[in-house]
């Protein structure tokens, strides 16, 4: 990136967590840590500040020092929801989205979506692990929030849908699929923790 390029980094905190037996999930605690800290532990490094998009227990995700922002409606209208209130909340010439619920993604698998969209003067890029997308996973130039506002305010939710019609380039992480391993469920922590499923950490 330009070095005078303004990065904001934007965790998606904002779900119902269904599947989690509707907990928060940035706040699930994954091997002694909320899983919204290995979130912030990848942003910082590569952002010049960092936005928390939740929509409850706004006071405990707070005290992790970065702004905490909430969705326009009370609807838990889903990530691009979120992205959208980071665009209105601040200004930058690039962000960087990542959900709360990932603990394997590192500061330099950001810094390679960052780099990627620079290189190709693209609107966005996403990550792709050789065999499918993973479209929170995302650099995307501001110049998107009127599509992307225009798409919600239609009652469109889907995020691969709305990113198909960006300008967008491919990330490609083929090499380490297994950091976009994703913690959904209680079934899923528990995997995890014991090591029963492929954990890179």
């Amino acid at each position: 990136m330009d070095s005078q390029s303004k990065i904001a980094g934007v965790v998606l905190a904002g779900g119902r967590a269904r599947r989690m037996s509707n907990q928060d999930k940035g706040l699930v605690i994954f091997k002694g840590r909320p899983m919204v800290s290995y979130a912030l532990d990848a942003l910082v490094p590569v952002a010049d500040y960092v936005l928390i998009n939740a929509n409850r227990n706004i006071e405990q995700y707070r005290q992790f020092g970065w702004p905490v922002i909430c969705d326009q409606t009370d609807n838990f209208d889903g990530p691009l929801a979120g992205i959208l209130t980071a665009m209105i909340h601040t200004k930058a010439d690039i962000f960087v989205i990542i959900p709360c619920d990932s603990p394997f993604i590192k500061a330099v698998h950001l810094q390679k979506l960052l780099s990627v969209v620079a290189q190709n003067k693209a609107d966005l890029t996403i990550a792709y692990d050789g065999e499918r997308m993973h479209p929170v996973f995302l650099a995307i130039n501001p110049c998107l929030q009127n599509s992307l506002h225009e798409y919600l305010a239609k009652g469109q939710r889907k995020v691969m849908n709305w990113v198909l019609q960006q300008n967008f380039v491919l990330v490609d992480f083929k090499d380490e699929p297994e950091i976009f391993n994703n913690i959904n469920s209680m079934d899923d922590l528990v995997s995890f923790e014991t090591g029963s499923t492929n954990d890179p950490l």
